[in-house]
């Protein structure tokens, strides 16, 4: 196939020169699963040489350097745990995550001497009574844990105005493209982290675009699955009904092998039963380059609403690639759903929350720093750090709330997953014919801004997170040296078919740029 590079400005033209020309000297610069583990088995190197690398990168460049501020925690543990793998038998090194350096976002449960704290000052000290579902699976498949992501306070469901890849605890994570630029959130930290060789795969959660909106402000891959695929045991919630765990990572391969060793059924998460039918212990499978010619992609016409120019330019040109490759191009009428989707789905997202974060926190025992939303409310009102640049409306609005006792609730349930599902996705998906639906996932990053909060303008992420169907996200090309991403949609339980196409077009249009941590303007 032949490879095309695509970009609206010339990379590097636009906003001076890097803060650092020595950052990206790193041994492991855009190493894969595959380069990693290559080196294990022809003993080059060992894990523990490995992880101290990584532990030194974070060192030179998210601590000090260019001061990216995308990990909260370091494992303390991590260099013997490595040094423990490099010690066990032969049989077991073949595990599809061996030695590999993972990030955890820091709301989701490891039971070891880091805490689990989305961010928030009142959690600081809260240690979790086991490693979530999902941290066992990563850890049977032989991953290093290596440290926990920054990530938008309380998975960017706190209050209004907020900015992303801002914590009170964590601070603000930067872009490492553009450093005063932002990384979109809630899973900022992961997001930047990955792109920047801080770790090779990095796991995100997702309610509405906390996956597929930072994985393309910070130009890599992420997967949004299908909601039901991992279980979100031990993940401090917003939605039963919208969150997921998902890969983070620089290329789709990586997606694919991390995928496989995170899913499975789990009785302590009621969506994750009856799954097993439907998913795969190896996604690898489908690495396949047949994912573009002859297929039907469906797409909205100024999908963007104006909101963006460049990103409508940019991805007009993306579509004459694919059109290129074989694609057959189908233009949808009209948006996927109509605005009380959303309406709904913000109504359950807030009765959700309640009941979620107070399941969470029974789940810490007796001890737990926080006991309620109510107590949180009110830490932080007697904390100025953490209400300083916004403010706790959803917290508030949440806690006023009847939770899942509201009468308006399973009617806020039943309109959201019929608006975005039947009437949806799989309405449009069958009308068209489509073998997929695909978007720009949002603009290029904008200027972070603390006083006013985000600067948001245009997503595609609303009807596959509503709907709780998978997408996937990769690069499409540059806007003056900021990434952006393009999304595909598909139906539910089509993680598999998703990675093809992702596979096929990054095979056939690689845009991953290493990021050169440049000064804004």
């Amino acid at each position: 196939m032949k490879k095309v590079v695509i970009s609206v400005a010339f990379f590097g033209a636009f906003l001076g020169k890097a803060q650092n020309t020595s950052t990206n000297e790193f041994k492991y610069l855009e190493y894969d699963i595959q380069k990693i583990q290559s080196l294990y088995k022809t003993n080059k190197t060992s894990v523990k040489e490995v992880i101290e690398a990584y532990l030194k990168r974070i060192n030179e460049v998210d601590k000090n350097g260019v001061q990216l501020n995308s990990i909260i925690t370091i494992n303390p543990d991590a260099l013997k745990i490595a040094d423990s793998l490099d010690h066990i038998n032969v049989k077991q090194k073949n595990k599809p995550l061996f030695g590999i350096p993972v990030l955890l976002k820091d709301n989701i449960d490891t039971h070891d001497k880091m805490p689990n704290t989305a961010g928030s000052l009142a959690l600081r000290n809260s240690f979790p009574l086991q490693d979530s579902y999902l941290t066992k699976k990563l850890r049977e498949a032989g991953a290093v844990i290596i440290g926990k992501t920054n990530l938008s306070e309380w998975a960017n469901f706190r209050g209004k105005k907020s900015t992303s890849g801002w914590s009170g605890l964590g601070g603000l994570t930067k872009n490492p493209y553009v450093l005063d630029r932002n990384t979109c959130g809630s899973s900022a930290g992961s997001g930047a982290a990955i792109s920047a060789n801080l770790g090779i795969i990095a796991i995100g959660t997702e309610t509405n675009g906390s996956i597929v909106c930072p994985s393309s402000l910070n130009g890599i891959v992420g997967l949004k699955p299908t909601v039901g695929l991992i279980s979100r045991k031990g993940i401090i919630p917003i939605s039963s009904t919208q969150d997921t765990p998902g890969p983070m990572a620089r290329t789709v391969k990586d997606i694919a092998i991390s995928l496989g060793t995170m899913v499975g059924e789990d009785k302590n998460d009621i969506k994750t039963i009856g799954s097993t039918p439907f998913l795969h212990k190896d996604y690898t499978q489908f690495l396949t380059l047949n994912g573009i010619k002859g297929k039907r992609f469906g797409y909205v016409k100024n999908i963007t609403n104006g909101a963006s120019k460049k990103v409508d330019q940019l991805f007009l040109q993306i579509l004459q690639v694919l059109k290129d490759q074989g694609a057959i191009i189908v233009e949808i009428e009209k948006e996927l759903f109509p605005e009380e989707v959303w309406e709904n789905s913000f109504k359950l997202m807030v009765d959700e929350y309640k009941d979620g974060l107070n399941d969470y926190f029974k789940s810490l025992g007796p001890n737990a720093v926080i006991k309620n939303i109510d107590e949180l409310i009110e830490f932080n009102k007697n904390n100025k750090e953490e209400l300083q640049y916004f403010g706790q409306e959803f917290l508030e609005l949440s806690a006023k709330s009847k939770g899942t006792n509201d009468e308006e609730y399973a009617k806020a349930v039943k309109m959201a997953k019929e608006g975005s599902q039947e009437k949806g996705i799989d309405f449009v998906m069958k009308k068209y014919n489509l073998d997929a639906i695909i978007a720009p996932t949002t603009t290029e990053a904008w200027k972070t801004d603390l006083k006013n909060g985000d600067h948001y303008t245009f997503g595609s992420a609303d009807a596959a997170a509503i709907a709780g169907y998978p997408s996937i996200t990769l690069p499409m090309g540059y806007i003056d040296d900021l990434p952006v991403g393009i999304s595909f949609f598909a139906e539910k339980w089509q993680e598999g078919k998703l990675i093809t196409m992702a596979y096929t077009f990054e095979q056939a249009n690689p845009q991953r740029k290493v990021p050169q941590f440049l000064n804004g303007k």
